[in-house]
């Protein structure tokens, strides 16, 4: 039985990148070949040298937005937010820290013109807000939004540079994000450029999109003690019917199915597990590990991933095909990484897994 500690490994503090690389591209590629456990060191300015005419690879076009948020009490007393959606009935859901002595039907102002009124606590510790006046969420938080980076990398709380807050809102975003919705990057996509694109297209590598909205709980530690009692949280997520018309032509061309990022992965096998694949759009709290069949992805695009996550574990269950100990593999190609110094996690640098 695989418990969570298996899947910790020793990253010391400074290789987790704080800042995009200079450019795009010019990110690192840990190049992975499962069968043979074969490790090569490459820039991903190299993937078309990697990839295959025929290949195809499978992108989310999720958006991150302005999520995070500072607002007052009528004490003076500061509260930071996170967006997270709206709810049917119009409320917004969001996280609220430092807000324990509030109280359902309180006021917390946001900026000059936006306050957000306390609804309700609800039992998960979220709370559903409603901002006043009325307007829709991409407004206020184009006012008074920040870029929601992940906890380990470290930005002042409620003042950033606005030199560093301009690099963030364009860096933690791909290049063809194009549906508002998440509080998270898909990390693996931040390394591709226009010009990557096209030339992978140029050398006959198709491009086909999904959406998942990434969430707060790609952050949140496993704490069970064991994988199988983990409870994994839930995102939305859409796979378009062109997308699975994309797939099934591949497949018929041998081609393969290229997979960039975990929510890449997420969306096509959820989708797979509901039968034969077809488009859908729903929630999705799929928690893949060891051992676990893959029925669509042939080859993944990744970011280096924190110690006994969620993530670490798919990626683990995606290098565990037949008698390899995908566990062990991908352990000693991060230990391979630390040792080259590679840059870890959303900032930093990428593998491909074939």
């Amino acid at each position: 039985m695989l418990r969570t500690q298996d899947f910790s490994y020793d990253l010391p503090e400074a290789l987790i990148a704080q800042a995009p690389a200079h450019e795009r591209q010019s990110s690192r590629l840990l190049h992975l070949v499962r069968r043979d456990n074969r490790l090569a060191d490459r820039a991903f300015c190299d993937l078309p040298e990697l990839l295959r005419p025929g290949d195809l690879l499978v992108l989310n076009d999720t958006r991150v937005v302005p999520a995070r948020f500072f607002a007052r009490r009528s004490s003076g007393g500061r509260i930071e937010g996170l967006f997270l959606h709206v709810e049917p009935e119009g409320a917004w859901r969001v996280m609220l820290r430092g807000a324990h002595r509030c109280r359902e039907g309180q006021k917390l102002t946001l900026d000059a013109m936006y306050e957000v009124m306390l609804v309700r606590r609800l039992e998960d510790g979220h709370w559903l807000v409603r901002p006043e006046p009325p307007a829709a969420p991409a407004e206020v938080l184009a006012r008074v939004g920040q870029v929601p980076l992940p906890h380990y990398i470290r930005r002042p709380a409620g003042h950033v540079e606005p030199a560093v807050e301009q690099t963030d809102r364009q860096r933690y975003q791909t290049v063809y994000a194009r549906v508002d919705g998440a509080v998270a990057a898909p990390t693996a996509g931040l390394h591709f450029t226009p010009e990557l694109l096209a030339e992978l297209s140029r050398r006959g590598v198709h491009q086909a999109f999904v959406t998942l909205h990434v969430g707060p709980g790609t952050f949140q530690p496993v704490k069970a003690d064991t994988l199988a009692e983990h409870r994994m949280h839930s995102e939305w997520y859409e796979l378009p019917a062109a997308t699975v018309e994309q797939i099934t032509q591949t497949r018929r061309a041998d081609g393969r199915v290229v997979a960039v990022g975990t929510t890449a992965v997420r969306v096509l096998e959820s989708s797979a597990r509901r039968g034969p694949l077809a488009a859908h759009c729903g929630w999705t709290d799929l928690f893949l590990y060891p051992p676990a069949d893959f029925a669509v992805v042939d080859a993944l695009i990744t970011n280096f991933h924190l110690p006994s996550s969620t993530l670490l574990m798919l990626v683990a269950a995606f290098c565990s095909p037949g008698l390899t100990d995908g566990r062990e593999q991908i352990l000693a190609a991060y230990r391979h990484a630390v040792e080259q110094g590679y840059r870890f996690y959303s900032y930093g640098d990428a593998m491909l897994i074939e």
